[in-house]
């Protein structure tokens, strides 16, 4: 069903699992996704402004977003910034088809996945599910026998969900916790493109699809050069990537 601004859960409720609120202008077309939805088992909210998007994201726990980023001109990627800074709720961007740099920057400002208008149902679907299913092992599962993963001048605390480089805490998206911790236990073997995609995203990577690599540029930015220069994660072209452990050749 469509929940009206009324039936907002408080403050302080459980985030609701397959609860998604759709911020998007068009109204006709945010309807049609929302009825789709909730025969397929979720429970939809419709936003059309980024104002009213962020007053519901901040009223509900919702456990996904779905946002058009051309909402509103420039308001759908501010939108997305203000959700970030304030919340690691998974968040699916829309954009226009063939509209790389809104795609991009989306990406590069924690947006965990997106779709390209127009779309097959069906595969917003099968996103939206790839991404509770990892959402879903983040904060509830159990920590495996040794919640900290040490490598060099990193340190990873899977089950406080958090990373330190020097000491010092980096701040990252739930997505780049994820492909770093999958990074690290895999150092100094090349992963495939696939072999990522399967593990981080729970989907396949399609031939032009950029999602990772652009995650992969964020992880470099906000981790920086090794502890003695050069890459950490370097790319192995045409197959995938590798993270260099503290003993390997830059």
């Amino acid at each position: 069903m469509i929940m009206s601004k009324e039936k907002r859960a408080p403050v302080l409720a459980a985030s609701k699992r397959g609860s998604v609120v759709i911020i998007d202008d068009d109204l006709e077309e945010s309807r049609r996704l929302a009825d789709y939805l909730s025969r397929e088992g979720f429970e939809a909210a419709v936003e059309l402004s980024p104002s009213d998007g962020l007053e519901a994201i901040r009223s509900d726990h919702h456990s996904i977003v779905i946002l058009d980023v051309a909402a509103r001109g420039a308001g759908g990627l501010e939108l997305l910034r203000q959700i970030r800074n304030e919340s690691d709720v998974p968040v699916l961007v829309l954009t226009e088809k063939g509209d790389e740099i809104d795609r991009i920057i989306g990406l590069e400002l924690g947006a965990d996945d997106y779709l390209a208008k127009p779309f097959n149902p069906r595969e917003l679907l099968a996103r939206l599910r790839a991404i509770l299913r990892r959402a879903a092992r983040m904060p509830d599962a159990p920590p495996p026998q040794s919640s900290l993963i040490r490598l060099g001048d990193l340190e990873m605390d899977v089950a406080r969900r958090r990373t330190t480089l020097n000491g010092k805490s980096v701040s990252l998206t739930g997505l780049e916790f994820e492909l770093l911790r999958v990074f690290l236990l895999s150092a100094g073997n090349v992963l495939t493109r696939q072999d990522i995609a399967r593990e981080v995203f729970h989907r396949p990577m399609l031939a032009m699809d950029r999602t990772l690599s652009v995650h992969v540029c964020s992880l470099r930015r906000k981790l920086g050069d090794a502890p003695r220069g050069g890459e950490r994660i370097k790319t192995v072209h045409g197959v995938g990537y590798i993270y260099l452990p503290p003993s390997e050749p830059m």
